[in-house]
């Protein structure tokens, strides 16, 4: 058959079921009826073959069985099949729920959101509408009061006034959409923390409520309620344990008790305690945020009070990370809030599916059974057999643990969520919780405990076996899949809470590490002079070596290969005309020598006399 015929098969089937019930007035969900459908035709006793196509009568006898099964109003393991899918359809892990509750705010306010940052005003008018808008958003994204009480809405609007005045909405409308929406989201953080500030300082804070008081007083008293009612549950399965204790002893006695369940009953309280488990954890873990959270909030509003002081402006790269710590902070706050409040809600709706213990159970019955019987708690029965230790010699093909061995043992899935798989298949159902002290079995990377060493030692011997009891155990009980974590063993019925969180949240424990250890040689920090030299020829060899570097130079060499491997440049300036001048012009000459000779041509007598004259003028008058 192809896939999507079945699937339009198995529709037809649920929906058939659904208006059958509701026929007899009996409204039950989709969800439930999937899960019913598939616990029928997993019991081997109603003849149901896996691999061969469902023909008509088989629909017809399947469609029979499960509204017989969902209309059997006092069977405890109908409860049990009801609560395990509400709580599967009801119950988130912390980070899913926060993170699923902000995407619901974020929706809620994403059509206020697009009226302003699609606004385009222009009038006045207008850019007052559009204020307006902006104070709403403000109000409504920070949860501090109703958007229609004027008196919040003034105080709102002085505020934000005093960080972003109606002037600069023409800035604002021109900005892109996503920067808008950044902005708003920032305005409505510093909003949040002024009016959270104005009341702490008793000068406004209208329509705030005091979250940290309300979580202070709603925490203790949900813890107090769900403890109350995790003893209830408790002691009625340490009730139970006893008398199913004392049925396996007496084979008379368990056809007796046959038409009462008390299997299923005892399925149905441990269901119940192991719910309230998870819940009572996520509200401890509130606690504890909340806690961190009130110190935080205190050192926040005093490191404000001390930044702003008397002073009447403040600057606001001082002033606005505080405020928008302030509104983180509360925002925190109201989360924890809504938190509690649907954890309390869920622990209430859980307690109408131990309705049939009354019915089925009444106090007189409950005295006659309980007889010669000592009941004990899960903790009296591990301190009973603490020192009974596996000794690891007895076997050397199996791997077995300890918790001291193991390095975060509280992350170690331990099989069939912590109970005997040994006491569980041989006692026909009994549920008693394993002791890891006595040994963790490591089988197929599966790991089991069991209440006893005895009973260590024979599931070791075969545990195929047992582990092949318990699941046919499970066909019959449907239930008990989900209550012992058997959902590797039936792919087809694991709840969509561990089909989302598969691999997410699961760290792998440790159980094997290497480790060494290793003493200080020296405690002190090393005081070694590595320079120092014991021997005086080592020296000597420095010395000489250093006053040889003295006398050498570096050089290079290049040769006719070698010149051509790598590129050269170099740059010269080009030739110039160049002249200079004196400051006066200047000449020299050497004076011209004039000579003159007289008395050449004679005279009267017979001897001649010639005179010679000098005319030549000095050198200092030229």
């Amino acid at each position: 058959m192809p896939p999507t015929q079945a699937e339009s098969v198995i529709k037809n089937i649920i929906r058939e079921i659904g208006q059958e019930c509701a026929a007899h007035g009996e409204i039950v969900s989709e969800t439930l009826v999937a899960f019913m459908v598939k616990a029928v035709v997993l019991d081997p006793s109603n003849g149901f073959n896996m691999d061969r196509t469902l023909m008509k009568s088989d629909v017809q006898k399947l469609v029979k069985l499960c509204v017989a099964r969902l209309l059997d109003n006092k069977n405890p393991s109908l409860d049990t099949i009801k609560m395990q899918v509400y709580f599967d359809m009801n119950y988130t892990s912390r980070e899913e729920f926060l993170e699923e509750h902000h995407r619901v705010l974020e929706s809620r306010l994403g059509s206020v959101s697009r009226e302003i940052t699609d606004n385009r005003a222009c009038t006045k008018e207008e850019l007052e509408s559009l204020y307006r808008k902006i104070v709403s958003y403000v109000l409504l994204r920070s949860g501090l009061g109703s958007p229609t009480d004027i008196k919040i809405v003034r105080e709102a609007t002085a505020a934000l006034q005093s960080v972003f005045p109606q002037s600069e909405l023409g800035t604002f409308l021109t900005l892109s959409k996503k920067d808008k929406e950044r902005q708003l989201k920032e305005l409505t953080m510093i909003v949040t923390g002024i009016r959270l500030f104005n009341r702490d300082c008793g000068k406004g804070g209208e329509g705030i409520d005091d979250l940290p008081a309300i979580l202070h007083e709603a925490i203790p008293a949900t813890t107090q309620h769900i403890d109350s009612q995790l003893q209830i549950a408790q002691d009625q399965v340490y009730r139970y344990t006893a008398i199913l204790e004392k049925v396996t002893k007496n084979p008379l006695m368990s056809k007796e008790l046959e038409p009462y369940m008390l299997k299923e009953a005892l399925y149905n309280v441990r269901q119940y305690e192991i719910f309230l488990q998870i819940i009572l954890s996520d509200i401890i873990t509130c606690a504890q945020e909340v806690e961190i959270m009130i110190k935080q909030l205190g050192a926040q509003l005093e490191h404000l009070k001390s930044t702003v002081k008397s002073r009447t402006a403040v600057p606001t790269s001082q002033v606005f990370p505080i405020f928008i710590a302030l509104a983180s902070l509360w925002t925190s706050f109201q989360d924890e809030t809504v938190l509690i409040s649907v954890l309390s809600s869920l622990t209430s709706h859980l307690e109408p599916f131990l309705g049939t213990h009354e019915l089925l159970f009444p106090d007189k019955l409950m005295q006659r059974l309980l007889d010669d019987v000592t009941v004990k708690t899960d903790v009296c029965r591990i301190k009973e057999h603490m020192e009974d230790r596996v000794h690891l010699t007895d076997f050397r093909k199996l791997e077995w643990l300890f918790p001291e061995t193991i390095a975060n043992f509280e992350k170690l899935l331990i099989q069939y969520r912590g109970f005997c798989g040994y006491t569980f298949a041989t006692t026909d159902g009994l549920l008693l919780p394993g002791n890891p002290t006595i040994g963790i079995l490591k089988y197929k990377e599966n790991y089991y405990t069991f209440n006893t060493r005895d009973a260590a030692y024979s599931f070791a011997e075969n545990p195929e076996n047992y582990i092949d009891i318990i699941k046919g155990k499970a066909k019959k009980n449907a239930e008990l899949i989900q209550l012992l974590e058997l959902h590797q063993q039936f792919e087809t019925l694991v709840p969509y809470s561990q089909v989302r969180d598969v691999d997410k949240h699961y760290i792998k424990p440790i159980t094997k590490c290497e480790s060494s250890t290793q003493t200080d040689t020296h405690i002190l920090p090393p005081t070694i002079v590595r320079s120092y030299e014991w021997n005086e020829w080592e020296l000597r060899r420095k010395a000489i070596k250093l006053a040889n570097l003295r006398q050498k130079i570096t050089h290079s060499v290049q040769t006719d290969l070698s010149h051509m491997r790598r590129e050269n440049c170099s740059q010269v300036y080009p030739s110039k005309d160049a002249s200079t001048q004196s400051k006066r012009e200047g000449s020299s000459r050497v004076p011209r020598p004039q000579i003159y000779i007289a008395g050449l041509r004679g005279g009267r007598s017979k001897t001649t006399h010639g005179v010679k004259v000098n005319l030549t003028r000095a050198v200092d008058e030229t």
